[in-house]
């Protein structure tokens, strides 16, 4: 009946990713568990415990909801709260291992707007070619960053070639 038309107003995200915390790191919170029994036990062991459960109960869960998440929709790049239009995007790089700890370190711009999760090895810079922003790229931390960068290139061809926007052609 109407070819064409939705009902729906939510833009189709290209690319989403949540950066959550990883198992290792809610094991390793799992050391509130016996601290807190310890610290409990003159008073009362299980009390000591259920007190232990909730506060890692209640870390990972402040840790997964805080997770920032990467999303490419909308002709925009989003990395958590921030967010940037793609025809502002420049080259996308992926770093793994050792490139990724150098741009973390000894390659870092302090200029540089940074979406960095400890848990997460591999990094993602964004050029930015805002001649108006101070900031030369974004650095994000991400889980899969072959499919960010090709997401993210994707995004700027469609985008580039879609009426009301200028194409380079």
């Amino acid at each position: 009946m109407f070819q064409g038309y939705t009902w729906c107003n939510r833009g189709v995200a290209t690319y989403r990713e949540k950066l959550s915390p990883s198992a290792w790191l809610m094991v390793a919170i799992g050391l509130v568990i016996p601290a807190t029994a310890l610290i409990f036990l003159p008073v009362n062991l299980l009390l000591g415990i259920i007190v232990g459960v909730g506060l890692w109960a209640g870390s990972v869960g402040l840790l997964w909801w805080a997770a920032p998440a990467l999303r490419v929709e909308n002709g925009l790049f989003r990395a958590g709260r921030a967010g940037i239009e793609l025809s502002f995007v420049g080259e996308a790089s992926a770093f793994t291992g050792e490139e990724a700890r150098a741009q973390r370190g000894v390659e870092l711009d302090a200029r540089a707007w940074l979406a960095l999760r400890p848990w997460v090895d591999a990094v993602v810079r964004v050029e930015l070619t805002d001649p108006s922003d101070p900031t030369p790229y974004w650095l994000v931390s991400s889980k899969k960053p072959d499919a960010l960068v090709a997401a993210l290139e994707a995004a700027q061809r469609s985008s580039a070639n879609t009426p009301g926007k200028q194409s380079p052609i």
